[in-house]
């Protein structure tokens, strides 16, 4: 396979991943907003869904307030957010034309159809909850659509590797990113830990990536902050984990090596190793922020390290 060709199936399924982040992002964002003032404590929720995005400096060179309006136009519509929704459909579009004749025709189909139906929405607007939340469903359930039409298409070969790396890296970023901004932005004050406000946070974080159901089928029991992590972070069986999803990189690394991608296969290992044997335990006491500020610098060093072994040399996005 030609590596421009890996390169924008791996992109292409990150893209189409990182929308659906933001849309769930989005959608948690405005569940919680909902609820009484008293349910949800004194913290700005819009200013929080900035910072798990990624995108809280560039959204304060351009806006005074973060609030509902600004926050979804930013992080659904604008231009010159790369990460927003309308960049990350766009940009899986125009990979996908580069790499047509490696997709089947279901997959194609998803994303070309996605991309005719986001112009309609961007220039109708969202300008009701009904309208954005509609939206919000459409992008999800793209990512749905595309997903399932990868696994239940594709050949086993590299261009499916490809993809599934790009998936999985990109879920892994994105579950580090919101369950450390939860914890170490958000984590209200000592009085009431524990209480409603905690409860609704953490069950947004929960909402945000699809494990609601999975929490109280494993746990049966109320929300903690050391049981979500456990289960966001070590649970091997759970699809949005960091222990699963670099678990299935590592095991898409093996079916793709080459002799430069040595390195890169090791530090996923050594990635996946101390996600396999870790307690969360010794991860609260060394502290959950540190930890995963740590685990995104060695995602990062993985991905650097995919860009560096199998695609034409570019700058990393």
């Amino acid at each position: 396979m030609l590596s421009r060709t890996a390169e924008n199936l791996y992109w292409l399924a990150r893209y189409v991943e990182r929308a659906e982040y933001l849309a769930r992002t989005i959608d948690a964002t405005l569940r919680v907003t909902a609820l009484p003032a008293a349910y949800i404590g004194k913290t700005n929720e819009w200013d929080s869904a900035l910072l798990t995005a990624g995108v809280a400096a560039s959204f304060y060179q351009q806006y005074e307030v973060a609030n509902e309006h600004n926050v979804v136009d930013y992080l659904s519509f604008s231009a010159s957010n790369p990460s927003s929704i309308r960049n990350c459909i766009e940009a899986a579009r125009l990979n996908s034309r580069s790499v047509r004749t490696a997709l089947t025709s279901e997959m194609w189909d998803t994303i070309n159809s996605a991309w005719i139906e986001l112009q309609e929405v961007w220039s109708k607007g969202t300008s009701t909850r009904e309208d954005l939340a509609k939206f919000l469903r459409f992008v999800q359930e793209t990512s749905l659509r595309f997903d399932g039409s990868a696994y239940r298409t594709m050949l086993r070969n590299d261009a499916y590797w490809f993809s599934r790396m790009g998936v999985h890296l990109e879920r892994a970023d994105n579950t580090a990113r919101i369950l450390d901004v939860k914890y170490h932005v958000l984590l209200p004050s000592v009085k009431e830990v524990g209480g409603a406000v905690d409860y609704y946070q953490w069950s947004a974080v929960l909402r945000s990536v699809s494990a609601f159901e999975a929490y109280r089928k494993v746990f049966r029991d109320v929300v903690t902050p050391i049981k979500l992590a456990d289960l966001l972070i070590l649970r091997a069986d759970l699809p949005r984990s960091l222990h699963f999803c670099i678990r299935q990189a590592f095991e898409t690394l093996t079916y793709v090596k080459n002799d430069q991608s040595e390195e890169t296969l090791r530090r996923a290992g050594l990635l996946l190793a101390s996600l396999q044997y870790g307690k969360i335990t010794d991860i609260f006491a060394t502290g959950l922020h540190e930890y995963l500020t740590q685990f995104l610098k060695q995602t990062q060093v993985v991905s650097n390290g995919v860009q560096r072994s199998f695609f034409a040399p570019t700058l990393v996005e």
